[in-house]
């Protein structure tokens, strides 16, 4: 059976683009208008493995994801990052003082604000998807509309570029995540990165304590991002990614986790793509 991969929008989206780039070009894939259907279509083995976005360098994490991957208990196999090139684009033949509407996902959105306060005759309205948009508007060949999306998704549905890199910072990237419900098997290749879930007893000291290990076997925290725990109020679980260059040492920290903390989850480990 052909290996299909599960993509949150459309082909021409940003994620196609890293699926297209992670897997090569010709890679099938199982298109989602939500990462809630993205990750159904995992459980329900519709996809071998899923490329999910978890942070931008601009606008910062995406929480629901890390929930999403923690709730229906998929694992961590990759990652990949990709600078992200905002445009502006739409029906050949128009200019933007015709444009009165623009649609995107609103992470799309956000990243280009700075843009769109120098033409305040647009409104913005967020959408499911950046390449979804472009499409539809092509299909439609609905005018005095635009989407925002790569270039590669103004190629495909043949839309007109109105504005290149529209993007406030221009070192804009995101991070993706490689999902499976399958844990990776070892295949030579190195792994030197972890994703963790961890909850603590609320106590003074307790996530220093955990820092201090990490230390001590020398694994290197990228990342830390903590979220709520609903059913106990001002409790928090606490995700975090790690590298480290010895395995040995790693699974050496996380024995002595397991007994620090209230509940540990490895969600995945993978390489490094840093």
């Amino acid at each position: 059976m052909e290996k299909i991969i599960a993509i949150q929008g459309v082909q021409g989206s940003f994620h196609h683009l890293v699926a297209q780039q992670y897997y090569g070009r010709e890679i099938p894939v199982l298109e989602c208008m939500s990462f809630s259907e993205l990750t159904k279509s995992l459980m329900e083995n519709k996809a071998a493995e899923g490329v999910m976005a978890i942070e931008n360098s601009i606008a910062g994490s995406i929480l629901p994801n890390y929930a999403l991957i923690d709730e229906n208990k998929l694992k961590v196999v990759g990652e990949h990052y990709i600078p992200i090139d905002m445009n502006l684009m739409a029906v050949p033949g128009q200019n933007i003082s015709e444009i009165k509407k623009v649609y995107s996902h609103p992470m799309a959105l956000l990243q280009c604000k700075e843009f769109f306060k120098k033409h305040p005759h647009i409104k913005l309205i967020e959408d499911a998807d950046t390449a979804e948009v472009a499409r539809r508007i092509a299909e439609k060949g609905s005018t005095k509309v635009a989407a925002v999306a790569s270039k590669a998704a103004a190629h495909l549905f043949d839309l007109e570029i109105l504005a290149e890199s529209i993007h406030t910072k221009k070192s804009n990237a995101t991070r993706f995540l490689i999902i499976s419900k399958q844990k990776k098997e070892p295949n030579g290749e190195k792994i030197d990165k972890a994703s963790l879930k961890f909850e603590l007893e609320s106590k003074r000291g307790s996530l220093v304590s955990v820092l201090n290990i990490l230390r001590d076997f020398n694994l290197d925290m990228s990342k830390i991002q903590s979220m709520p725990i609903i059913e106990f109020p001002w409790k928090y679980s606490f995700f975090i990614d790690v590298t480290f260059d010895d395995y040995t040492e790693f699974e050496k920290a996380m024995k002595i986790l397991e007994v620090m903390t209230e509940r540990l989850t490895i969600l995945g480990t993978y390489k490094n793509s840093l």
